[in-house]
């Protein structure tokens, strides 16, 4: 997909008053940048406290600060350093490993796992979903099943893929940068190194990779064919 855009700036991305953490963007040269200074944030200035309603059957080791309001479900697993800010949910079965920060308002739910990621106030992370080495803007929706890969199958530093060119990350692991309010639909998958603008919607069943402009619709224009089935079992075509 060929599109007249370049690579938007974090400001351009992202609402950086919906994080408390908006530190973390000061002088990025790109907005990937921000991802490695996760570690060092935490490290810095996270002092472990559990505010909310935490299971007895919920698993929490290491550093992990949770806000007033927030809620973590029975099954589910947080391995710090990792901040959740106030009202969110996690939901059951879900995995947080190692610098994760939630913001608040935030839903994960069942089945998903956060590794190395920042989420803005807002976010609603269904069920069954990966976010690795990623930032979600606020109120950015991932419907079930949706995954944010952020490993090369061929191995090598990611880049970022913009009309034709490849933009080199330096990054070993990279998934998605999504700006504010943008909607992925259930069971898509967004490439290492992918950046969404603000205000899309990607359709459910998408495989997509590069830069994404603010304001866009991705469909998936795959066609269906509905035949009637034979008495004798066989299929035919009706063309």
């Amino acid at each position: 997909m060929k599109l007249d855009f370049k690579i938007p700036s974090a400001d351009e991305l992202f609402n950086l008053n919906q994080t408390e953490q908006s530190e973390l963007f000061h002088e990025v040269r790109q907005p990937w940048d921000v991802l490695p200074r996760i570690e060092e944030y935490l490290s810095t200035n996270l002092r472990p406290e559990q505010n909310g309603q935490v299971h007895n059957q919920a698993v929490i080791q290491g550093d992990v600060y949770i806000g007033e309001g927030s809620v973590i479900d029975a099954g589910a697993l947080i391995c710090g350093p990792v901040r959740i800010g106030r009202n969110c949910r996690i939901g059951h079965g879900a995995v947080l490993r190692k610098n994760v920060v939630v913001g608040d308002d935030c839903g994960i739910g069942h089945a998903v796992e956060l590794k190395n990621s920042l989420l803005f106030n807002g976010c609603k992370v269904a069920h069954f979903n990966y976010v690795g080495d990623s930032v979600l803007g606020t109120k950015v929706h991932l419907g079930a099943g949706v995954i944010l890969s952020n490993y090369r199958l061929i191995r090598g530093n990611v880049s970022v893929r913009l009309e034709g060119r490849k933009i080199e990350t330096g990054m070993h692991k990279l998934g998605a940068l999504i700006g504010d309010r943008t909607e992925i639909g259930c069971n898509t998958v967004l490439q290492p190194g992918t950046i969404i603008g603000q205000d899309c919607v990607l359709y459910p069943n998408i495989n997509f990779g590069g830069v994404l402009p603010a304001n866009r619709l991705v469909k998936n224009k795959n066609e269906l064919e509905v035949v009637p089935r034979q008495e004798d079992g066989k299929i035919r075509s009706i063309n």
